[in-house]
């Protein structure tokens, strides 16, 4: 009797350290990636910023993409040039040409004059062996097919890239053109009123996923309304995946990895990958 309480405690516990040791693994697998590359450090978007993110031991880095007048994809977050060059072009509107003659760099530091607004191509390139290029297409659906080509013509795997966007109709049609490459619906929350619950609500996250054919959703990183409970019923309805964005505080990252984000959008790459990589009693 005895012989069989201890072979039951021996299976008890060996399957315990098991779903421990599991959760451990899956809790250390997020992704740690530089929000417009190490865009606390160098001016977003530019090639600079890139870089430093993949020596501070970024995992991917993310950026923003418009089409210009000529067609080209090209690395910018506002629709104008206004913020980051002084001068204001609205890029829809203006060339390729017409864009790289500015100055994207001066305005963060001396040191990055010379900075130029950069193609999704040129970005591309940066891209380590094993490491992602998160896309975030700031257009409608007429930005994919000019991304799918760069893609296509490039060297890396489907898995190595996420595409994200607002507009449902982008990544519909991202999913279309490519069902290989993941792609997440981006939302933000605000408050239905004053006192009020969140919206969208997870039924309304998960509809849009479903229906768009979206891989997962990207969150903005609201603790008040992610919360353990938030991020079950997301998965319940057949939302299986998330990543959160902006978090540039440790105990911030360390909380969204406690509920199993796949990846964590920094202007600190640096900074969190150190913190995460730490242990914690």
């Amino acid at each position: 009797m005895n012989y069989f309480l201890l072979r039951r405690c021996v299976f008890q516990c060996c399957s315990i350290l098991l779903m421990l040791t599991c959760m451990t693994r899956f809790s250390q697998a997020q992704f740690i990636i530089a929000h417009r590359g190490a865009s606390n450090d160098a001016p977003e978007n530019t090639l600079a910023a890139f870089r430093l993110a993949w020596t501070q031991g970024a995992d991917g880095i993310e950026g923003d993409y418009y089409l210009s007048r000529d067609g080209h994809v090209v690395c910018i977050h506002d629709d104008t040039t206004k913020r980051t060059a002084g001068i204001d072009l609205k890029v829809a509107e203006s060339t390729l040409e017409d864009l790289r003659k500015l100055d994207v760099g001066r305005w963060k530091d001396r040191q990055f004059a010379g900075e130029r607004i950069p193609t999704l191509q040129e970005v591309v390139d940066t891209v380590p062996l094993g490491k992602r290029i998160v896309i975030e297409l700031k257009t409608g659906p007429e930005i994919v097919a000019p991304m799918q080509e760069v893609l296509q013509a490039s060297s890396l795997k489907p898995s190595q890239v996420l595409v994200i966007s607002f507009d449902e109709n982008t990544i519909a049609e991202s999913k279309r053109l490519r069902p290989d490459i993941q792609a997440h619906w981006l939302t933000g929350y605000k408050p239905k009123d004053d006192v009020g619950p969140w919206t969208p609500t997870v039924e309304q996250i998960a509809e849009t996923v479903r229906r768009i054919g979206a891989d997962g959703v990207g969150s903005q990183a609201r603790r008040s309304v992610l919360s353990g409970e938030f991020i079950r019923s997301l998965n319940m309805g057949g939302v299986k995946e998330f990543h959160v964005w902006t978090v540039d505080d440790a105990t911030d990252a360390r909380y969204y990895q406690s509920l199993g984000a796949v990846g964590i959008t920094t202007n600190l790459p640096g900074v969190i990958r150190a913190e995460l990589n730490q242990k914690f009693p």
